[in-house]
């Protein structure tokens, strides 16, 4: 394997270039985020509500039920 020699080397860039380099990717990559209307937001809330007030009920009804049967076997 032949050796590079010294003005080959890559250059990187300084510190301020790569931080600038950085912020501008993120800006990029931002950009590309899709925002959902306010219509899709509303929907999206309105099934997660749901769907923690179908979890609510689903653990106190085995609250509940678990109860009534520690009840039954303890007296």
């Amino acid at each position: 394997m032949a050796k590079a020699s010294k003005s080959e080397k890559a250059v990187k860039p300084n510190v301020f270039m790569r931080i600038g380099l950085f912020i501008k990717q993120i800006i990029d990559e931002l950009r590309k985020v899709v925002t959902p209307t306010a219509k899709e937001l509303f929907f999206w809330s309105l099934a997660v509500f749901i769907f923690v007030l179908l979890l609510m009920a689903l653990v106190t009804g085995m609250d509940f039920g678990l109860s009534k049967l520690t009840l039954w076997m303890f007296g």
